[in-house]
């Protein structure tokens, strides 16, 4: 799904810029002569973990209209163009939000997303793929999810749950280069260069497992978008979208769609840790059971 790998990639990238430039700076408040300031040290982590997190939910539209070359419509041209903004308006009247900004950008790719700071400042773009290998009703459908993405209020969601996990990873990290660099190198005084060392590697680690965390609860987001795009657009023409994703990109899909896509990807295992989204299987019989 486009929308969290960009958020993600984007609120890792600003989280290691922040830290540089604190290090940088001096601006390290938790370190003193004697060790770690436990304290100061969690009030640093979650300015820096929910600064980079909602950091990167502020400027989510702006990266992806410039990333992806997302052409937003401000005016029908064509009966396409108001089809899918008269979709998306009616959609969006039912769901009890304001109109999401609409945009399509140029992809081969069968693919849609939403985006945006809050529900009412959203942007669902879907891709020229999409428009032209489905039908109406199916891409009415992944409209509907997109959305039910944006009513529920998943972008939010996802910010506030990386924004834990930035703090827990920055905080543990830094705890851990301290005790390696007090207990393994018997520094006394201040942080030998252990301290640093280790505090990287840990933050990698650290940051890969808690991916895992923010992984769980995208698929979970998944389940409830795909009830609510049943909802919206009909429970068989949601099943339908997703049948007709699954024989464009039956499993397991390209590693760049399983990152991207709205189908998400297949796996097991280990793997299964790290979807996005729930495979595509499991998401059908999902719905046909609530309609059971």
């Amino acid at each position: 799904m486009k929308r969290i790998f960009l958020f993600l990639a984007t609120n890792m990238a600003i989280v290691l810029v922040l830290s540089v430039t604190m290090r940088l700076l001096g601006v390290e408040p938790y370190l003193n002569a004697n060790g770690l300031n436990l304290s100061s040290l969690l009030i640093f982590a979650a300015v820096m973990g929910f600064g980079g997190s909602f950091i990167s939910l502020a400027i989510s539209k702006w990266s992806v209209k410039r990333s992806m070359g997302v052409r937003v419509i401000d005016s029908p041209s064509t009966s396409t163009e108001f089809w899918l903004y008269e979709t998306i308006r009616k959609y969006s009247d039912k769901a009890g939000i304001k109109m999401p900004e609409v945009g399509i950008y140029d992809s081969p790719d069968v693919n849609a997303f939403a985006t945006g700071m809050s529900k009412n400042s959203s942007l669902i773009a879907v891709s020229t793929g999409l428009l032209q290998q489905m039908t109406r009703e199916e891409a009415e459908a992944v409209l509907g999810h997109e959305v039910a993405h944006a009513a529920n209020g998943d972008m939010v969601t996802l910010a506030l749950i990386q924004g834990v996990v930035n703090t827990f990873v920055m905080f543990l990290s830094r705890v851990i280069g301290h005790l390696v660099d007090r207990v393994v190198f018997k520094t006394e005084r201040g942080q030998g260069p252990a301290f640093f060392v280790t505090m990287i590697i840990a933050e990698l680690v650290l940051g890969v497992l808690a991916s895992i965390i923010v992984m769980y609860f995208s698929r979970r987001r998944e389940f409830r978008a795909d009830a609510g795009g049943a909802s919206l657009a009909g429970r068989k023409n949601m099943i339908a979208a997703l049948e007709r994703l699954n024989s464009l990109h039956p499993q397991p899909l390209p590693e760049k769609m399983a990152a991207f896509g709205i189908a998400g990807g297949g796996g097991g295992g280990l793997k299964r840790l790290f979807m996005t989204h729930p495979p595509l299987t499991e998401r059908i019989e999902a719905l046909r059971r609530q309609a059971q």
